[in-house]
């Protein structure tokens, strides 16, 4: 008698069982954080914010007055994006955030979200926690905390 197929192994067309365990668990993770980015950014859309410039906001909303540099900006990023700087420039021309030089270091240059992008915020708050309930809300509150709690547990343990 074959074993038989996992929900994971159905959806990637995948005859043979994984060959380890903690192979199935990686494919998983990274299947199921493609499948919720990808239902964020299709929500996001009918804003005109996509996930990185929702983050981005959100990182310097909760900067306050004070704003960000830039690799203050990228060590916040939930997915890290490699050209920070164009990201902030195509924002700046969105209106969502202004750029200044810092006051103490000529060189940097600190961001700080505008109003009109404290407003996009607040238009969004209400569907992104809707949002969020409707994708997670269905396991519970005891199993997303085991569920935080592994993942925090799988992005902090080394040899």
């Amino acid at each position: 008698m074959k074993p038989e197929k996992n929900l994971l192994q159905a959806e990637l067309k995948q005859k043979r069982p994984f060959r380890t365990t903690e192979q199935e668990a990686f494919l998983a993770l990274q299947r199921t954080a493609d499948e919720l980015q990808s239902r964020m950014a299709e929500m996001l859309k009918s804003y005109g914010v996509s996930p990185t410039q929702f983050n981005v906001l959100r990182i310097l909303r909760g900067a306050g007055p004070n704003g960000h540099k830039c690799g203050e900006i990228g060590e916040r990023m939930v997915k890290r994006d490699p050209d920070i700087t164009r990201l902030l420039d195509r924002m700046v021309r969105a209106g969502w955030l202004a750029r200044s030089r810092d006051t103490q270091d000529r060189r940097a240059v600190v961001s700080r979200i505008s109003s009109k992008g404290v407003e996009l915020l607040k238009r969004l708050d209400k569907p992104i926690d809707d949002f969020g309930r409707e994708l997670l809300g269905h396991m519970g509150g005891k199993k997303l905390r085991v569920l935080v709690g592994l993942l925090e547990e799988a992005r902090t343990s080394r040899d």
